[in-house]
């Protein structure tokens, strides 16, 4: 298998990538920019705000991220990674989630390629099993299982996306996706 190096840096990817790894340093570093100790058990419900009075008063970026996975994420402490003794404002499987955008995007931008839609949705697999299974079943996850079918669909989806936003001119071969009669050259 021959890997294509990008010969000039995609704009829109780059953009891709800073947004996803902004956010994912931000939500790493705010339960750093909290005291110690101060959050240690924020289990909500998703799409309410649960948190508003344990999180009123602390650092204003801290105080923005820990909003927003109150609102968008169960946060339940058993499914959550804590550091500096504060528990993180996503469940371990949105981290992962959010690293994958991340570090998809920084594939993305180093490597030309195209890539078919079936494969995006089998990075879903994974997680979709877990979470049926547990649902389902008497399984419980580990926060490391989360973690990682989060990493995966969250890189798949975003390999998908910039590999349809980069034009990859550097790829030889046909594309996957259909000629129209206009484009066609005989």
């Amino acid at each position: 298998m021959k890997l294509n190096f990008r010969k000039k840096l995609d704009r829109n990817i780059a953009f891709a990538f800073t947004i996803f790894a902004v956010w994912l340093i931000l939500v790493l570093i705010s339960p750093y920019l909290v005291q110690p100790g101060r959050l240690p058990d924020l289990s909500g419900r998703v799409f309410f705000t649960d948190n508003a009075e344990k999180i009123e008063g602390i650092n204003p970026i801290a105080w923005a991220v820990y909003t927003a996975g109150d609102f968008n994420c169960h946060q339940q402490s058993d499914r959550s990674y804590f550091l500096n003794d504060n528990q993180m404002p996503f469940c371990a499987r949105d981290v992962g989630i959010f690293a994958g955008l991340s570090g998809g995007a920084l594939v993305a931008l180093i490597l030309a390629f195209r890539m078919r839609w079936i494969w995006m949705a089998l990075g879903f697999v994974p997680m979709g099993v877990d979470g049926l299974v547990q649902a389902l079943t008497s399984y419980d996850s580990t926060n490391s299982v989360r973690f990682l079918t989060g990493l995966l669909a969250g890189s798949a989806v975003i390999m998908f996306i910039c590999a349809r936003i980069a034009m990859p001119e550097e790829l030889e071969g046909p594309s996957d996706a259909p000629i129209s009669e206009e484009s066609r050259t005989d």
